[in-house]
């Protein structure tokens, strides 16, 4: 009898917001305008350096499929998640969950694989520029944003694989908005439920702390290099270059490191629920305001685009 009750498990129940029944509006309205806003300001990203000339270098690249990285991340989350909100019906099918958990992973780790190969860019283009050009050919550089979305794709596959490979008891509640790893790992049993669960962590934190390590390594290299430079405006000119890129590092990992590395014991619902969407909502959102707006070159751009769209006849 309890092999069938467990057998039966075909869908799970997503609380989500459900335990705020009094804000679930507020939430939707705000989390579809920070939606669209993420959307629109990484898609006006991509248009601008695709339509400038003097964007089309190798640190650009980077950014042009950080941007796409980010929009199908989002887009794997959010929209379902804004469904809920005005839905009563928060079932998700196995097959549906697996599917959420596999793009999501595979989008995220992608996501931060190019951010660890922007580290490096910058890495070269400061402590080796006469070797810039060789170093970041068209052809390095797309093995690099490769090797990042293969990277992404096969600890999506690792981790979704073993998740869904374990018998689910029930209750079919998860105590999250997404299928995310730990609610899911409570709603199983079996013996093997402890080794999946310290794989998967072991597999998430190493492969976070190894980008964020190459990253340090990057930039001490960097800083000890801006330092040698005479000039208080050279050193400037230099820094100026890694201030977006440095200071999305520090949100997103800043991040990854509260929900990855917190202390276990007693977690409420509704504060796993809302230190949820800080990567999943906040974090996205963030990012093309801090390109746009840290990236002398790149807002520059995007005013002679946005101007370009509005007065064609005077550009």
């Amino acid at each position: 009898m309890q092999g069938a009750n467990l057998s039966a498990v075909t869908e799970f129940i997503l609380i989500g917001f459900s335990i705020f029944p009094h804000l679930q509006l507020m939430f939707f309205l705000l989390f579809l305008l920070m939606y669209l806003f993420t959307l629109l300001g990484n898609l006006f990203i991509m248009v601008t350096i695709w339509s400038e000339r003097s964007l089309h270098t190798p640190m650009y690249l980077f950014l042009c499929a950080l941007s796409i990285s980010e929009i199908l991340y989002t887009f794997a989350i959010i929209p379902r998640m804004l469904a809920d909100l005005l839905s009563t019906h928060h079932t998700i099918a196995l097959m549906a969950c697996a599917s959420q958990m596999f793009f999501s992973f595979t989008f995220g780790f992608t996501h931060s694989f190019l951010l660890t190969v922007m580290g490096y860019d910058r890495y070269v283009a400061i402590c080796h520029p006469l070797r810039y050009n060789v170093l970041m050919s068209p052809r390095d550089c797309a093995c690099l944003v490769a090797w990042s979305w293969a990277g992404g794709s096969v600890i999506g596959l690792l981790v979704t694989s073993a998740i869904f490979q374990l018998t689910f008891c029930g209750p079919s509640e998860v105590g999250h908005f997404a299928c995310h790893v730990p609610p899911l790992l409570k709603l199983a049993c079996g013996t093997d439920v402890q080794v999946v669960a310290m794989g998967v962590g072991l597999m998430c934190i190493t492969a976070l702390l190894g980008c964020c390590l190459l990253i340090l390594l990057s930039y001490a290299f960097i800083v000890a290099a801006i330092l040698r430079i005479p000039s208080a405006e050279g050193r400037h000119k230099a820094f100026s270059t890694c201030a977006s890129h440095l200071t999305v590092v520090v949100v997103h990992y800043g991040f990854a490191s509260v929900i990855y590395l917190k202390p276990k014991g007693p977690q409420s619902l509704e504060g796993d629920t809302l230190m949820g969407t800080t990567y999943t909502v906040l974090t996205p959102f963030l990012s093309p305001i801090i390109f746009s707006l840290r990236n002398k070159e790149l807002k520059n751009a995007m005013k002679k685009t946005f101007l370009s769209k509005l007065y064609p006849e005077k550009m």
